[in-house]
C-alpha cells in the first residue's frame, strides 16, 4: 500500500485534501478510495506500466488523484504549464506522446484534444476501486518539464522514491507532521506545487488546501483566517514581495505561521529582512526539478536573521560538494558548482539518454549548474547559475551577488543582470531594473555610484536599462535568455 492508504487507516476521518475553488473536501479514507477508482477508470482506457498521462489545468485535486493514481498503476502524469503558448505545449506534447490529456478549459482555449478534468471523480464515482497493489517506487511516475531558463525544456522524470525523499528531506527541514495544513498556490506543473506543497503534507498525513490561484488579497486573508489554521505556504521571493505590497497586509496576522517558504530564485537578504522584523519566519530554500528539496533554513528567527541571503543545510540523506572546474572539492568560503549525490536525485530526462549522462561526473556526481560557497557552520549560499556567471577583464562575476546589492536602492522593485560582449573587457554587466511605483530614475549613473560603495569595479554594470516589467516563466524566474536575445537584437 502507499502513505495515503497507509493514513486512510491510521487516520481515516482526518481531511486530507481541500479544495477551496471546487468547495469540496476529502477525508483521506474517501480520498484514498477516490484514487482507487481513478485507478480503474484509467485501467479500463488502456492506461499501463510507463504510459504518460497529460494534464493541462490550474491547480484542483483531481491532479493529486491522477498523480496518485499514475504512481499505483505504473504510468506516469506530465503535468503541463498552461501559462505557456499553443505552439509551445505542443512541442511538449510530441515530445512526451501521452496516451491520454485531462484538462480545464485551458484545453479548449488551446484546441488541444482532451478529456475533461471536472468529470474525471463523476465518471469514475461508480466504478469498483482498484485493489492495493505494490507500488514500483524505482521507476518513473511523473515527468516534469524544466521551466526552460536557458533554453529548451527537459523532461525530469521523478520516481517514487525520488518524490519521497524530497518529502522526508522537506518535512525535516520545515517541520512538517500530521499536523500541518499547507495553502497550496504555486503551480503543479512545478516541483514546488505538486511534490514539495502537496506530496510532502500528505506523507506526513497531514492537510493540503489547494488554490487555484495566487490573487493576493485572498491569499492574505486565507492565510490569516484561523478556520483554515495553514501553517506553511510555499512562494517565490517574487510573490512574497507582492503580498507585503499588499493594501490589506498585516504581519500579526501572518505570525501563527510555521514558515512562510520561498525558493525558486534567489531572495536577497535585504527582503528577508523585512519579514523577520515584523516576526514571520521567512524561510529560504534551495531545490530543483531534478533533485527535490535540497537545502533548508531553520526556522529560527535569529539563526534567520544571522544567515539571512544563505539557502541553509543538507538533510542527513544525501552527499553535497563544492566543485571546481576540474571537479576537486574547494575549500569552505570559496565558490564552487553544488554537485549532488542521494536517492532525490532524478531517473533521468525523457528521451534525452544523453543529456542527462552529461549532468554527471566521472566519480558519479549530479551537477547542478549552480554556484555556492559554504561558511564554517555548513550553510550554503547561492553565488549564482554557473551559466549566468561571465567574466569581466579575467574575474569572474556572480550577477546575483549584484542584484542582491540593487534590490538595496530605495527606487528598485525587480532588477536582473546579463553579462553581454564587450571589446576591452570581454564582457561586462548590462543591468535591468523595474522601479517601484512612483519612483524615477533620471540618471542611471546614480544607482552605479550607489553600488560602488558596495561592489568591486569589475562588478558594476557598465550599462542601465529601466523595464517596466522582467519577462518570466512558469514557475516566476527571470528568463536572462530573453533579455540576452533581445537586448543583443537591437
Amino acid at each position: 500500500m502507499d502513505f495515503v492508504t497507509l493514513h486512510a487507516r491510521l487516520r481515516p476521518n482526518k481531511i486530507a485534501v481541500n479544495d477551496l475553488a471546487l468547495n469540496a473536501q476529502w477525508s483521506y479514507a474517501e480520498f484514498d478510495i477516490a484514487i482507487a477508482k481513478v485507478v480503474t477508470l484509467l485501467t479500463q482506457q488502456g492506461i499501463t506500466t510507463g504510459d504518460r498521462v497529460g494534464c493541462l489545468a490550474k491547480n484542483r485535486a483531481e491532479i493529486v488523484a491522477l498523480h496518485l493514481a499514475c504512481a499505483r498503476l505504473g504510468a506516469i502524469i506530465v503535468p503541463l504549464n498552461w501559462r505557456l503558448n499553443a505552439e509551445e505545449l505542443v512541442n511538449i506534447i510530441d515530445d512526451c506522446q501521452p496516451a491520454i490529456i485531462f484538462a480545464d478549459e485551458q484545453g479548449e482555449l488551446l484546441d488541444i484534444a482532451h478529456q475533461p478534468i471536472g468529470e474525471l471523480f463523476s465518471n469514475s464515482a461508480t466504478l469498483s476501486p482498484a485493489p492495493a497493489a505494490v507500488i514500483n517506487d524505482a521507476i518513473a511516475s511523473l515527468i516534469l518539464y524544466t521551466s526552460g531558463t536557458t533554453g529548451k525544456p527537459k523532461g525530469v522524470m521523478l520516481s517514487e522514491k525520488n518524490i519521497a525523499t524530497t518529502a522526508i528531506n522537506f518535512s525535516l527541514l520545515a517541520t512538517v507532521d500530521s499536523h500541518s495544513v499547507f495553502l497550496c498556490e504555486a503551480p503543479m506543473f512545478h516541483v514546488i506545487g505538486l511534490v514539495t506543497s502537496v506530496r510532502t503534507p500528505l506523507y506526513q498525513g497531514g492537510t493540503i488546501l489547494i488554490s487555484d490561484a495566487f490573487i493576493p488579497s485572498r491569499t492574505l486573508a486565507r492565510l490569516t483566517d484561523v478556520a483554515y489554521g495553514v501553517t506553511h505556504y510555499f512562494c517565490v521571493p517574487q510573490m512574497a514581495n507582492i503580498l507585503r505590497n499588499e493594501e490589506s497586509f498585516n504581519p500579526e496576522g501572518l505570525r501563527g505561521l510555521t514558515a512562510l517558504l520561498t525558493g525558486g530564485a534567489p531572495h536577497p537578504e535585504v527582503q528577508i529582512r523585512s519579514w523577520l522584523n515584523d516576526g514571520i519566519p521567512i524561510v529560504d530554500g534551495y531545490g530543483m526539478s531534478e533533485a527535490g528539496t535540497i537545502l533548508g533554513m531553520p526556522l529560527d528567527l535569529d539563526l534567520l536573521d544571522k544567515k539571512a541571503g544563505s539557502v541553509g543545510l543538507a538533510p542527513h540523506n544525501m552527499q553535497i560538494r563544492l566543485a571546481n572546474s576540474n571537479e576537486q572539492e574547494v575549500a569552505r568560503g570559496e565558490s564552487g558548482e553544488v554537485q549532488l549525490k542521494g536517492d532525490n536525485i532524478c531517473i533521468g530526462y525523457w528521451q534525452r539518454e544523453s543529456e542527462f549522462s552529461d549532468c554527471f561526473t566521472a566519480d558519479g556526481w549530479f551537477c547542478t549548474g549552480d554556484i555556492a560557497v559554504k561558511d564554517d557552520d555548513e550553510y550554503y549560499r547561492i553565488v549564482d547559475r554557473k551559466k549566468d556567471m561571465f567574466i569581466s577583464g579575467g574575474e569572474n562575476v556572480y550577477p546575483t551577488e549584484v542584484e542582491a546589492i540593487v534590490l538595496k536602492h530605495f527606487a528598485i522593485s525587480e532588477c536582473a543582470m546579463i553579462g553581454i560582449p564587450d571589446e576591452r573587457w570581454g564582457e561586462v554587466g548590462c543591468l535591468f531594473v523595474v522601479l517601484k511605483p512612483k519612483a524615477s530614475l533620471d540618471d542611471s549613473q546614480v544607482l552605479v555610484d550607489f553600488l560602488d560603495g558596495y561592489l568591486a569595479r569589475y562588478k558594476l554594470p557598465k550599462h542601465v536599462v529601466i523595464k517596466d516589467t522582467l519577462p518570466r516563466n512558469g514557475a516566476g524566474k527571470v528568463m536572462k535568455h530573453v533579455l540576452k536575445a533581445n537586448y543583443l537584437a537591437k
